[in-house]
């Protein structure tokens, strides 16, 4: 039975759905559904491998995050999450990204371990053909470096991370007050004016957040906020964060509003502004992109090597452990590459419901606690009146 190649320009990779929670099954039983599949090939598996794992941790990127409740706390602290960690590794996006570079490195240490044996159990002539091995000297000076850069990378995309969701709190804590204050007008604001001002500012940070994570569709987004004229000036601007603060000025100028309460609420806006600034920095200027080619032509050098280090001692044991040693490092340095960007990591789909649903419950009972309020101060304006009456008596 021969197995024929095809010609590289021509190579066709299967497609899967990334969308099931088990993502390895692919790369175990692959199967093109077409009615005339590619012969088999080599390289075009080779092509794939790297294309699926990419594919797989892409897709990921794109799950919704949840904001934490109770029980998912108690889960999270459990005496059982390593076991439950353990067990739901295979549909890790961190670890199944990092299908090729393992096993690559994995695969060259195996071919060391066989080319070392093959030359001392004489099947290769030793006079052309020598051990490869080393001493062990360099690795134990060089680990503390390795270590130090590995633990800076991981330090440097947390802090972005870190600034990332304090600007998005900033975002949301600035649009609830902004829409308190709106609310807390005079009544003789007209009220049409008033509820579109607040939907303008609920819609601001639904806009940043289609802004800053790709694959977002503002309209499906914003279609329950903004009326139809709104959304197509909207969806015209090329800057559509911009937009929505534009939006929110005029409705301001509009409204009478004394000079001081304008400024405070221009405080927001600015905030607004801040906000945007804040993301568009974090998007646009990564991590020095030398420091991450230093980080990763490390850890494959240091792998590549490995091997060749641990012969003389381990023989072997240098396969898994070159398996262990990668899989640990790699998946620090992947975790590292993962939160740098921090906008995907973080739950602005459900921050952004939470802020609606706050504004829309205060909206709900914002007349019944004004009418509560002035029944109060009747009640105690006529309390006042009946005890003044009894005191002259």
């Amino acid at each position: 039975m021969s197995l024929t190649l095809p010609p590289l320009t021509k190579v066709t990779k299967p497609q899967f759905n990334f969308k099931s929670k088990h993502h390895f099954l692919p790369i175990l039983c692959s199967s093109n559904s077409q009615s005339n599949p590619s012969p088999f090939s080599l390289v075009s598996f080779l092509r794939w491998v790297p294309d699926w794992a990419d594919g797989v941790k892409e897709s990921r990127v794109r799950d919704p995050r949840p904001l934490y409740t109770p029980e998912n706390w108690r889960e999270h602290r459990s005496s059982r999450r390593h076991l439950r960690h353990l067990l739901t590794s295979l549909s890790s996006r961190v670890i199944l990204s990092l299908i090729p570079p393992v096993f690559s490195l994995t695969t060259f240490a195996g071919f060391i371990a066989l080319y070392n044996t093959a030359v001392s159990l004489a099947w290769l002539p030793n006079s052309i053909f020598p051990v490869l091995k080393a001493s062990p000297l360099p690795y134990q000076l060089t680990a503390p470096a390795l270590a130090l850069l590995l633990v800076f990378r991981t330090e440097a995309s947390y802090s972005r991370f870190v600034e990332g969701r304090k600007v998005w709190m900033k975002v949301i804590s600035g649009a609830g007050e902004l829409a308190s204050m709106v609310l807390n007008l005079r009544p003789k604001d007209d009220w049409s004016i008033r509820s579109s001002l607040i939907n303008y500012i609920m819609a601001f940070p639904v806009a940043l957040k289609c802004h800053v994570v790709n694959g977002s569709d503002i309209r499906a987004d914003l279609q329950n906020l903004l009326e139809e004229e709104d959304m197509s000036i909207l969806l015209r601007s090329k800057h559509r964060p911009r937009c929505i603060i534009e939006f929110i000025s005029q409705s301001l100028n509009v409204l009478h509003l004394e000079e001081q309460k304008r400024n405070l609420m221009e405080t927001k806006i600015s905030c607004f502004h801040e906000g945007i600034g804040v993301c568009e920095q974090i998007i646009g200027l990564p991590i020095p992109l030398s420091y991450t080619r230093l980080t990763s032509r490390f850890l494959v050098l240091w792998h590549l090597t490995l091997p060749i280090i641990l012969w003389e001692d381990c023989n072997w044991i240098v396969v898994p452990a070159t398996f262990i040693s990668a899989a640990s490092l790699f998946c620090i340095e992947e975790v590292g590459v993962l939160i740098e960007e921090p906008f995907p990591n973080l739950s602005l789909d459900e921050l952004c419901k939470q802020l609606h649903d706050g504004i829309r419950d205060i909206m709900s009972v914002h007349n019944l606690i004004h009418r509560r309020i002035h029944a109060k101060m009747k009640d105690l304006d006529e309390r006042e009146v009946s005890d003044g009456r009894l005191s002259s008596l």
